[in-house]
């Protein structure tokens, strides 16, 4: 099986934040990559089944919860959008992930508090985490260099 790159959806330009946008980046190895049939996008909250757009979401720190901006705890769709990822990154023989910075999915290392205060924590979203203990190297969108070596390898 040809080994593939699993991609946050919005960073290629599918408007599925929360806000009905994209955070499409015009870099030239993610375009090389698409060429090639490699990238696999897709969007967690979405899989989950929340909607587009729909109110923005954060990780309670500490409890492993994740609500939206109007108090209503979310937490089942996102775990709901993280085993379908893992799902399917398993399907698509998935070896490394590209993934949104600081979201309360795909956020890797660093993602807002739960808050709504824009203050940053040291954690990482819940697709992330369950990729990575899957054995998926995830790499965010700041960090392309250090894809583009692994993939290399």
């Amino acid at each position: 099986m040809k080994r593939k790159i699993l991609i946050s959806a919005c960073l290629i330009g599918e408007n599925v934040k929360y806000d009905g946008g994209n955070n499409a980046l015009h870099v030239t190895i993610l375009e090389q990559w698409k060429q090639e049939g490699l990238l696999v996008p897709l969007c967690p909250e979405v899989l989950g089944g929340l909607s587009v757009p729909r109110f923005p979401c954060e990780v309670v720190v500490g409890e492993n919860r994740v609500v939206n901006t109007i108090g209503t705890d979310v937490t089942d769709a996102f775990v709901k959008g993280a085993k379908e990822s893992l799902r399917i990154a398993k399907e698509e023989g998935i070896c490394m992930a590209i993934l949104k910075a600081r979201s309360p999915s795909c956020g890797k290392d660093i993602i807002y508090d739960g808050t709504f205060t824009s203050t940053r924590v040291n954690d990482s979203g819940m697709t992330c985490k369950l990729l990575q203990r899957s054995g998926i190297a995830v790499f965010s969108e700041e960090e392309l260099e250090d894809a583009q070596h692994f993939w290399s390898k």
